[in-house]
Parts: structure tokens; C-alpha cells; sequence
């Protein structure tokens, strides 16, 4: 027995085990860019592709700018009006409340009529009206709270903003090398799984395509339509309204249920005609999804609902507001992954 060759070839290992635990303790603050980067550029690559096709191969170089222009203006300019609007109710509302010019208007009497939460939701409006200071030391604790989860929402918004922007230009190179990029990952595949690495690859392009345009883009095209309905009616907060409405969308909640709020609000402050055209509006801004999933998902998702939403939850516990992005899709692939690998083993 070679006592001496064992104990070398564990210390091999160890020292192995060592580096690699390392050099992952290095790049773990750069994890979700670089997986939110591939994702991106797994995503928009047949987009990308389409673009360069057209302005000509020989010109990739000015079709990877003119595409990252057009990318730029279409995701920044509607983040800048929800972030505006965030901002500026914050500010009114803390102007108000420094002026003692703060004032919630009474409830209408016809909102005791609605089903279920009618009574109890008039009592604790009108209780809010009628004396806010009093009303603020009753709640003071469910006030603090919920207080605390909208600054946490807000502040990992803006995180996930400049996490975005950060991965979409790293997202960008890798689609400008994509080529190289898919040889490199097909050549570790291979030597980690044989024949199958090349599968396994496109099944995990396919997921994330899918994932991405048939959950993530229907929710940010819901809530972009939420937002400007908030905005056109003067839904105070709008912006928060619309992140809210976001994360309804991609847990999969009916978006209808979360902009009920603002749909009381509508009744309460504009005209009753108004009123109803922006419910009608916001019932079909909810029933968005079952006409924009099948067009985008073509031959469907097949990830369960309910893979989707451990991962969006998980995600969101995990890694903030960024999680909701992530979570689904990562989840989404280690399914169709473990699927593949069962339907190999039968």
C-alpha cells in the first residue's frame, strides 16, 4: 500500500479544494453581475444578431453602438420617470409634512358598498383623515414597518438599476464575441459532460429565453402600461405603484389584485367617469399577460408556475430586489437541467 502517495495525492486535492474555495470568495461580489451579464446576453442575442444583419457584418462595430444607443434610451428614460416620481412624492410628502400641510382626503361614503373589505377599509381612511397624528401612534408599529419595506424596496430599486446597467455593457461584449464566447463554453461542457455538454447548452439558452421573454419582459410591459395609467389620472406615488405592480407580475399574482389600491385611489380624487375608464384600463393592463405570453413564448414555458415562483421569492430573500430577475431564471434552468438529466436516466 502506497501510504505516501495517498497522503499526496489528498493534499492535492485539499490545496485544490482551497484555491478554488478562494478564488470564489474573490469574484462572489462580481456573482449576480456576471450571471445577470450572461443572462442578457443570452436573452438579446438573437435581437443583437437581427441588428448587426441588418447595418451589415463588416459594420459590427457601429451596429453594437447603434444597438447599445437605442437599448440605452429605451431602458433609461422609463426608469428616470418612475424614479422621478418616487422621488417627487417622497419630497412632497416630507414638504407637507414639514409645513403641517399634510392632508389625506375623506373617503367617499360609496366605498363602504365594496365587497368584503368596504367597511373596515372606510373606517381606517376616514380614522386617517380625520386625525393623522392620532392615527400614526395607533399604527406606529405596522406604520414603521411597512415604512422600512418601501425604503428597502426603493433603495434595492436603485441597486438593481446600477447592477443593470453595469451587467447590460458587460452583456455587450459578451454578445460582440459570442462566437468565441459559445466555443469556450461548449469546450467546458464537453470535458465536463461528454456528447451531452452541447445539449445541455442549448436546452439552458432555450430556458432563459423563455423565462426571460415570457415572464420578465410581459412584467416590465405590464408595469410600464400601470405606470402611465397612474400617471395620467394622478395617482399619487405612481413610481411605487408601478414597482409594486412589477413585482405582482413576476410572482405571478393576478396585477389586477395590486392595483386595486390605486384604483380606490381614482375613485376617491377624480371625476366617477374618470374613475371607470381607469379601472377598465387597469383590467386590461392585468389581463395583458394572457394575450403577450403567447406571442413571446411561441412554443410555451415549460417550467411549472410554481419553479418560477420559489425562484422569484427565494430570489427576491436572497439577493433583493435584483432576485426577482435572477431567481426565476437560474431556478428555471437547474429544473429543465434536472429534467433533461431524469429523461437521460430512464
Amino acid at each position: 500500500m502506497n501510504t505516501k502517495g495517498n497522503i499526496t495525492t489528498v493534499l492535492r486535492i485539499v490545496a485544490l479544494l482551497l484555491i478554488l474555495v478562494w478564488c470564489f470568495l474573490i469574484i462572489r461580489p462580481f456573482l449576480i453581475i456576471t450571471i445577470w451579464s450572461i443572462l442578457l446576453a443570452v436573452a438579446l442575442y438573437p435581437l443583437y444578431k437581427w441588428f448587426v444583419a441588418k447595418l451589415g457584418e463588416q459594420r459590427k462595430k457601429l451596429a453594437t453602438f447603434s444597438f447599445t444607443l437605442i437599448a440605452v434610451l429605451l431602458l433609461a428614460i422609463p426608469a428616470y420617470f418612475v424614479l422621478a416620481s418616487i422621488f417627487e412624492s417622497i419630497a412632497i410628502i416630507v414638504d407637507q409634512i414639514k409645513s403641517e400641510g399634510f392632508e389625506i382626503p375623506l373617503p367617499e361614503s360609496k366605498i363602504k358598498s365594496l365587497p368584503l373589505i368596504g367597511e373596515k377599509l372606510y373606517d381606517e381612511w376616514y380614522a386617517l383623515s380625520d386625525n393623522i397624528e392620532q392615527f400614526a401612534i395607533v399604527h406606529k408599529d405596522a406604520i414603521l414597518e411597512y415604512g422600512r419595506v418601501v425604503l428597502s424596496s426603493v433603495k434595492g430599486f436603485l441597486g438593481t438599476m446600477i447592477t443593470f446597467i453595469i451587467s447590460f455593457f458587460i452583456a455587450l461584449v459578451l454578445m460582440f464575441n459570442a462566437e468565441s464566447a459559445y466555443r469556450s463554453s461548449l469546450k467546458l461542457f464537453m470535458k465536463l459532460m461528454g456528447e451531452e455538454g452541447e445539449e445541455v447548452i442549448l436546452i439552458s439558452r432555450d430556458t432563459i429565453r423563455n423565462v426571460v421573454k415570457g415572464i420578465l419582459l410581459v412584467a416590465i410591459i405590464q408595469t410600464a402600461l400601470a405606470f402611465i395609467g397612474f400617471t395620467a389620472i394622478g395617482i399619487p406615488a405612481a413610481g411605487i405603484f408601478a414597482l409594486l405592480v412589477l413585482i405582482g407580475a413576476i410572482v405571478q399574482i393576478p396585477v389586477f389584485l395590486v392595483m386595486l389600491p390605486p384604483i380606490l385611489l381614482a375613485f376617491s380624487m377624480a371625476e366617477p367617469t374618470y374613475a371607470i375608464i381607469f379601472t377598465i384600463y387597469c383590467v386590461l393592463v392585468g389581463l395583458a399577460d394572457n394575450v403577450l405570453k403567447p406571442i413571446l413564448l411561441g412554443k410555451g414555458l415549460k417550467t411549472p408556475m410554481i419553479v418560477i415562483l420559489i425562484g422569484t421569492i427565494g430570489g427576491l430573500l436572497l439577493h433583493g430586489i435584483i432576485g426577482l430577475f435572477v431567481g426565476p431564471v437560474v431556478l428555471s434552468v437547474v429544473y429543465q437541467l434536472y429534467q433533461y438529466w431524469m429523461r437521460k436516466a430512464v
